[in-house]
């Protein structure tokens, strides 16, 4: 029984002991990366640093966390942050945001997000680089202010980030329930249809091979940007609303697009009409694309039912036959 006792405290002796000195080192890696940042003229500081979780976690808490790259203009700050890791290995992180609001900036533009229970779940690789294995990001009921008011909001959020059998290459699974657009959406849209508050689906599983690994430089240097996108299915079920979109896009250095997404929208009318009153269609296209688009329809059996891709060529983007315009630069700021 006294060799048994004699065992026990040594290995509460050791335990502790790793304990604290792997306390320290993840302590201290969070300071040296606050103050390289610092150094290379990111606003990057915090109001204390505490460590709790013994005996069997690693969490550590940074109050009034700020960070601001001025190089995007992007900015963050939060009352609190947490990481909460298991102490035999802290690769597997768990970060813990505050309830209370965070401020989100990208120049003079200022977003307020406001989240319950907003956590990611982190699993990285080995090594110095803290390359991303995978990631899942879930919330409560979640909000986003501006200086115009709500301007999205749902009950609940799940983002899910995992890499795939090649290192650059991740897929991505994205729903939100009770998902609101907020009053200043709705009124560019401007819709002729009594549209629910929330939508009944919203959801998006795709795949993206980047030009390198998601790690700590993704933060540090620069971002990882596409160049290939799968999209496997983008589902949007808003009333009367129906919009289904499939397709893969190649993307070249400077972020234009080349390839095709295919679109099955039921009411496309009432679509066509809010595009047009957001100002993503002109206003001399409006006319050509409904009679085109309702020819396409009619061909199908169901003039309320429109299959037609967008092709993207060339920096440009056409619906169907329809040219919309130059295409969206894809590039990760």
């Amino acid at each position: 029984m006294r060799r048994l006792l004699k065992l026990t405290i040594v290995v509460i002796v050791l335990w502790s002991g790793y304990w604290l000195a792997a306390a320290y080192g993840l302590r201290s890696s969070v300071e040296a990366w606050f103050a390289t940042q610092a150094e290379r003229g990111w606003q990057a500081d915090y109001a204390e640093i505490s460590t709790a979780g013994y005996p069997l976690h690693h969490k550590t808490t940074l109050t009034s966390p700020a960070l601001a790259d001025p190089r995007t203009g992007a900015a963050w700050q939060a009352d609190w942050i947490m990481f909460d890791s298991p102490a035999i290995w802290p690769g597997r992180q768990t970060l813990r945001f505050a309830d209370t609001p965070q401020r989100l900036s990208y120049f003079d533009q200022t977003a307020v997000v406001t989240a319950q229970e907003l956590t990611a779940d982190l699993h990285l690789h080995p090594g110095v680089r803290l390359e991303l294995q995978r990631m899942a990001l879930t919330a409560g009921p979640w909000r986003i202010d501006t200086v115009d008011g709500t301007a999205l909001q749902a009950d609940t959020m799940s983002l899910a980030m995992a890499q795939e059998e090649q290192p650059e290459s991740y897929m991505f699974g994205i729903s939100a329930e009770g998902f609101t657009p907020g009053d200043a959406l709705r009124r560019l849209l401007r819709s002729d249809t009594a549209l629910p508050r929330s939508l009944e689906t919203l959801e998006l599983d795709m795949a993206v091979r980047f030009d390198k690994a998601w790690d700590r430089s993704a933060l540090e240097e620069s971002r990882p940007q596409p160049q290939m996108i799968d999209l496997r299915l983008a589902e949007m079920r808003w009333g009367e609303l129906r919009l289904y979109a499939t397709g893969e896009l190649e993307v070249d250095s400077q972020g234009i697009p080349t390839g095709e997404i295919a679109l099955k929208a039921e009411n496309w009318q009432e679509m066509l009409a809010m595009a047009q009153a957001a100002g993503a269609i002109p206003e001399q296209a409006v006319g050509p694309a409904n009679r085109v688009l309702g020819m396409l329809a009619g061909l199908g059996g169901n003039r309320n039912s429109l299959d037609v891709q967008l092709n993207f060529r060339d920096g440009f983007v056409a619906l169907g036959p329809i040219p919309l315009g130059p295409a969206p630069r894809l590039i990760l700021r």
